[in-house]
């Protein structure tokens, strides 16, 4: 896995207190494409748990993995018990047991592209359900946008992770739907928005910053600096769009 991948260890506690859970609304979604009660989930890259606790409280009996040994600690204070934690890599997660659901939030983009569906597939039931979701959070006024833009540019270009197969935003269909279109375990692809607004203090802002990956392997002088001036370009209180790109997709039948 890169750096990039394996650097929020280090904010794992701080990674729970800024990164904000997830809807209901995401669930109800993600049960209705499904079309029968969930009963088992394989979580990919848990992290501390936020969607963990989301599926979980539905009943679900959800199996999380994740590599990083701090943030599946932090993972195991704030899940039901009835919750499996696991440290694991995707990549090393073996396809005994099959799920009803396998899921990702904000974290498909950290695995291996290399036999990435294949491997999904093994883990699901013939019909069984994927489910991505994750989405940038930037300023919703321009003027802040452009201010936090400014004062991050001398240390990075952009904070955000790169459509891993290239697809431009513009594109109506966005990754990881566009590979889920052309693999052969996989129909049905759907793709929705979940629109979400929140407001932050500019401290908090700043906090939330601290668990992104970009900023998580700039070398510590570097990251104190572009934190001191963003803070300083932000007002008081931050308002944030935070949607949702949530994509959706069935297992093929087998035989």
């Amino acid at each position: 896995m890169s750096d990039r991948a394996l650097s929020f260890g280090a904010r794992a506690e701080a990674y729970e207190r800024f990164r904000p859970g997830y809807p209901d609304r995401l669930f109800d979604m993600v049960a209705a494409y499904a079309g029968h009660p969930l009963r088992t989930a394989l979580e990919i890259g848990a992290g501390t748990g936020k969607a963990t606790r989301l599926f979980a409280r539905r009943g679900i009996a959800v199996t999380a993995t994740e590599p990083d040994g701090a943030m599946l600690a932090e993972l195991r204070k704030h899940v039901p018990a009835h919750v499996t934690a696991v440290r694991a890599a995707f990549e090393d997660v073996r396809s005994g047991e099959r799920y009803g659901l396998v899921y990702a939030a904000a974290a498909l983009h950290w695995t291996s592209p290399e036999g990435r569906w294949s491997h999904v597939a093994g883990l699901l039931e013939p019909g069984g359900v994927f489910a991505s979701f994750g989405g940038p959070f930037r300023p919703a006024d321009a003027a802040v946008e452009e201010a936090v833009r400014a004062a991050r540019a001398p240390f990075l270009e952009s904070d955000e992770v790169p459509s891993p197969d290239g697809t431009p935003p513009e594109h109506t269909m966005q990754w990881p739907g566009t590979e889920l279109q052309r693999s052969e375990w996989f129909t049905d692809v759907r793709q929705s928005l979940i629109e979400r607004r929140l407001t932050l203090s500019a401290r908090d802002y700043v906090g939330h910053l601290s668990t992104i990956s970009a900023y998580l392997v700039l070398p510590a002088a570097a990251r104190r600096q572009v934190f001191e001036q963003i803070a300083r370009a932000l007002p008081e209180r931050v308002e944030l769009t935070a949607d949702l790109t949530v994509h959706l997709a069935r297992r093929r039948a087998e035989g």
